[in-house]
């Protein structure tokens, strides 16, 4: 997933100043067994991060598991989830590579089916009181092209820990494209229930999302 280069100065209802942002790469399932289907899922306790993603893992037939990355290692070491959603980043930290032998992955000419978004913010009213050079120096060092850069140090890193499971013999899994339509059909229910959330609580759910879709859209080859 490329780093988010849209850039646009806050809004005065804003209370938060955004001085970077960026995503993970695709998001990968790490597990005891092969995951390569729906099927696959059926029973399966998965670690998730997110409300949307233990939603999206429930709809593909899993029992989701939420809880923070640190806690991932001591799960499966004791086989309270049978595997994890996490992004290539953080493997090494909790080595999910040595607790588990198999790793799914999507198409690489396909898009993501879920991932993280960053953001690196400010007090805004902290921002408008500090001294014009002071403004300067966190204007130099944020916006877009901070965000390029954090978002390819950030790709960059999972490099590393990929050859890390490669190197222990761990096995790839790779999901087709076909598969993954499957998957994201399956998910439109997800979708649905965030428009439904977000509007209920006075947005615009489908404006927000259509332009989540057109930015996707817009940036997707760079």
């Amino acid at each position: 997933m490329p780093p988010l280069t849209s850039w646009r100065r806050p809004s005065s209802k804003t209370c938060i100043r955004s001085c970077s942002t960026c995503t993970t790469k695709a998001i990968c399932t790490w597990s005891r067994d092969r995951s390569s289907s729906l099927a696959d899922f059926k029973g399966l306790k998965l670690r998730a991060p997110t409300r949307q993603t233990n939603k999206f893992l429930a709809a593909l037939g899993a029992t989701p598991v939420g809880m923070p990355v640190p806690q991932v290692s001591d799960a499966l070491s004791k086989g309270v989830i049978d595997g994890a959603m996490l992004p290539w980043e953080v493997v090494p930290a909790v080595k999910v590579q040595e607790l588990v032998k198999y790793h799914s992955e999507g198409d690489p000419k396909s898009r993501a089916l879920y991932t993280t978004a960053f953001i690196f913010a400010m007090n805004k009213a902290k921002y408008d009181s500090l001294a014009p050079e002071l403004k300067k120096v966190i204007d130099a060092n944020g916006g877009a092209e901070a965000s390029a850069w954090v978002g390819k140090v950030w790709d960059q890193s999972a490099v590393g820990a990929r050859k890390l499971a490669a190197d222990r013999g761990n096995q790839f899994n790779t999901i087709g494209a076909e598969e993954l339509k499957k998957w994201e059909q399956t998910g439109q229910t997800v979708v649905e229930s965030w428009v439904s959330e977000v509007s209920a609580k006075g947005h615009d759910g489908k404006a927000l999302l259509k332009s989540a879709r057109e930015l996707i859209q817009k940036y997707d080859t760079q």
